[in-house]
């Protein structure tokens, strides 16, 4: 009896091992008449194609097959035009599965169905398409680090729930894919389904978590034969009207434009804008920043954020360089005064062209050109008016190379350049970096080297190099990494970068459970340790140790708990706003605590408290964050955030005086809420809410001046008015409509306004009324984008 049970259990395991271990194969077949994507799955070439089933789960119990009441079969279709994919999941409760209508690319709370398509099959990129249970579609590029849900391609789709559970039908044009010009194809291919009642993904080939990367990690499909690259040439022209109001001026603004799609080749497309018009992206969140450096804003323009992948290899291209603030200032008479200073230079076209040979060759161009920007200058005596120019014509060109070998390793070049008119700054940054993964995705050896040229006043160089190793895979992982920043080490011109001229060490040490256990869905505890210190004077910079748990419990709600300890003092040399000086920083504990209900109930909240405690007399740091959501039902749900950060006995650099740099001891309050709501009228059109208000204030109450060794000394004849109390509040009103595919009518009503004093105002309600009481901003935009495909087009005559 005993070696009949070994016997029966080897034959599971070898069973298992077969099952999940080897990569699943599907065959398709071609079809000549008309399937029609209605979600029913009638057409009696479907009762013939080759069936994928038997998923696995994902997440959380990773490698469980699924039930047989939740059985998953999916089934491939293709002509000259496209692939079709049905899929049929049981359920049990179909009457439970979940269904928020959402906006496009906005998962939610919802049951999901998705394919993985590696045309190359490669393991370096998918194009994935899901289409959620209330028919709402999502697509992605994805890389192993890379996820742009930017990037939206016109395919068709359409979902049906049944008394067996739900069914979705797909149409994928192959212009929305990429794939080699062979006559038989092999195609990575995998299909995903989500069950968000029980919080449970399934994958038709086994994703094991285990190993690092998923991309690697398809199945196959095969059958597609003789299909052609179609000719992928888009036009979206747009128009667009804005009417804008305040206090003083009223303005109307028609606008058009064009912005063309084209497939170069079978892997390389073309995107290029004409006469850009970007007035309805999201408002930027901007703060009261009294940190020596620029506030990072977000990419919210479509044209830099999709399929943007490949230029953001080495963390050099911070786009909001193209199109930002003049980088000059004019230089003024005694009588003169700036009366008008541009914030932002007009885009005049960009265009980017990005792809990746079979041989894994990744290429990407970007090329943007700006236009000649004036402030105007007033003198106060003849009153004469004058115009200097202060940001020039300007030219920005990123180039990208990206090698990738045994499907799972990197060598990449990349050069990003800006070129100015005249004699302004210009600046050249190469950089040569390097991933190397194992076979099995269990090691990781990656580094980089960069160097920028800057061409000013005076030329100067500077580089930065690192290197770093990692095991990436099992229960336990660890990192260990160092680099070098010199001094002079610049790509701020078409880049981002705040600290420089330092060395740094860096270790982490993790370990995490694989599969459920009787307490946890997922558990983690990650051990940081981290040391900078200044290249030209040995301080420390940075120091610490950190320690962070994350769980999610049975029910699904997560909790995360970190510590971190700077044991030792630290310098910092850049809050002084001068070369070769630093200020002291004291030893410091932070610490938070979060959790987030499970999102599948109709109330949710997210919760987070943090502190900070400084080895310096009554300062520290305390802050709250909540964020309930409520779902009303499937179509409508409001969102409300309230961040509240105070700092004691802050200090920073207000200015100088004859002694020197002064500080100055401050008390800090900030407030922001925010709330955000969604009305769906259909999957296809939507009304949402933006709103935002933001408070925060500076009071100084004692003056230092800085000495040369870092520290501070009591400064009592300052006595200038340095504080600052800062409103800002943006609310939009917005309606959306996919009118058909890839096009859209987009209407906007934006309210914004923005107060900054001198004058410290503590009362919410005075800072509210204050607010409203100031010259707002009202802006009223109508926008419609038309989709023309080539192909279409060129049927019809």
């Amino acid at each position: 009896m005993t070696k009949f049970l070994n016997i029966l259990v080897f034959s599971i395991f070898l069973s298992n091992s077969l099952l999940y271990g080897q990569k699943k194969t599907l065959n398709t077949k071609s079809i000549t008449s008309k399937i029609f994507v209605d979600g029913k799955v009638s057409e009696e070439e479907w009762n013939t194609a080759e069936t994928a089933s038997n998923f696995v789960m994902y997440q959380p119990d990773n490698g469980k097959p699924i039930s047989e009441n939740k059985k998953t079969e999916v089934k491939i279709l293709y002509d000259n035009d496209a692939v079709y994919i049905a899929a049929i999941m049981h359920d049990e409760n179909p009457s439970k599965i979940k269904k928020e209508i959402t906006n496009r690319d906005s998962f939610g709370v919802t049951d999901y169905f998705s394919v993985f398509i590696n045309g190359f099959n490669d393991g370096q990129q998918d194009f994935r398409f899901y289409v959620t249970a209330a028919g709402v579609q999502i697509d992605c590029i994805t890389t192993e680090s890379y996820n742009d849900y930017s990037w939206d391609a016109i395919w068709d789709s359409k979902t049906t729930i049944t008394e067996q559970g739900w069914v979705v039908e797909m149409k994928i044009p192959y212009a929305a894919i990429r794939f080699p010009n062979t006559n038989k194809q092999t195609w990575g291919v995998n299909f995903l389904r989500n069950i968000e009642r029980d919080v449970q993904i399934y994958s038709w080939n086994r994703i094991d978590t285990k190993i690092g990367a998923e991309l690697t990690q398809n199945g196959i499909l095969e059958g597609i034969e003789n299909i052609k690259t179609p000719t992928r040439l888009f036009f979206i022209p747009y128009a667009s009207f804005y009417n804008q109001k305040d206090d003083n001026q009223s303005d109307s603004t028609f606008k058009g434009g064009l912005d063309i799609k084209y497939g170069i080749n079978d892997a390389f497309t073309l995107d290029a804008i004409l006469v850009p018009d970007f007035g309805q992206t999201k408002f930027d969140n901007i703060v009261l920043n009294l940190e020596p450096f620029e506030q990072q804003l977000n990419e919210n323009r479509p044209f830099f954020t999709e399929g943007t992948e490949l230029f953001s290899k080495g963390n050099l291209f911070y786009s909001r360089r193209i199109g930002g603030e003049p980088t000059g200032y004019p230089d003024l008479s005694k009588n003169e005064v700036v009366t008008k200073y541009p914030g932002t230079v007009d885009l005049l076209n960009a265009i980017k062209i990005s792809g990746r040979t079979k041989n894994g060759l990744g290429v990407g161009f970007l090329n943007a050109i700006t236009e000649k920007t004036f402030a105007t200058i007033r003198d106060t005596v003849t009153q004469n008016i004058r115009k200097e120019v202060i940001e020039p014509l300007a030219n920005y060109n990123v180039v990208v190379l990206d090698q990738r070998f045994n499907k799972n390793s990197s060598v990449t070049f990349i050069n990003t350049n800006t070129t100015r008119n005249g004699d302004f700054r210009d600046a050249n940054v190469a950089g040569l970096l390097f991933d190397l993964n194992t076979k099995k995705n269990s090691y990781n050896l990656n580094g980089d080297f960069k160097y920028s040229t800057i061409n000013t006043t005076e030329d100067y160089n500077g580089f930065k190099t690192s290197l770093g190793f990692k095991k990436t895979s099992g229960k336990i992982r660890y990192e260990f990494s160092g680099k070098y920043i010199s001094e002079d080490y610049d790509v701020n011109d078409l880049g981002i970068i705040f600290y420089t001229n330092y060395h740094a060490a860096y270790a982490n040490a993790s370990y995490r459970i694989l599969n459920p256990t009787s307490i946890f869905n997922t558990f983690k505890i990650i051990e940081e340790a981290n040391l900078e210190i200044q290249n030209t004077t040995g301080k420390i910079q940075e120091n610490f140790l950190k320690t962070t748990i994350g769980a999610k419990s049975k029910n699904n709600t997560y909790y995360e708990f970190s510590v971190l300890y700077a044991p030792k003092e630290t310098f910092d040399f850049y809050q002084p706003l001068a070369s070769g000086r630093y200020v002291y920083i004291p030893k410091r504990l932070t610490s938070y605590f979060g959790f987030e209900l499970n999102r599948n109930h109709p109330l949710t909240v997210d919760a987070t408290v943090s502190t900070a405690q400084y080895d310096e007399e009554n300062r520290q740091t305390y802050g709250i964050y909540i964020n309930p959501k409520y779902r009303f039902n499937n179509q409508f749900s409001l969102e409300y955030a309230f961040d509240y950060l105070t700092k004691r006995n802050d200090r920073g650099r207000v200015g100088s005086d004859t002694n020197g740099i002064v500080f100055a001891e401050r008390n800090r309050e900030t407030l922001q809420n925010t709330l955000t709501g969604k009305f769906a009228l259909t999957n296809r059109m939507a009304l949402n809410l933006d709103v935002r208000y933001y408070w925060s204030y500076a009071e100084n109450h004692e003056f230092f001046t800085l000495q040369d060794n870092g520290y501070l000394t009591q400064n009592p004849s300052y006595n200038l008015n340095k504080n600052r109390n800062y409103n800002s509040w943006n609310l939009d009103l917005s309606y959306s409509w996919w009118f058909a595919p890839g096009s859209q009518m987009y209407i906007l009503c934006r309210n914004y306004g923005l107060e900054d004093t001198r004058q410290v105002e503590k009362d919410l309600s005075s800072n509210l009324k204050n607010i409203f009481n100031s010259n707002l901003t009202n802006i009223i935009s109508v926008s419609i984008r038309y989709y023309i495909d080539y192909n279409v087009v060129k049927n019809k005559f």
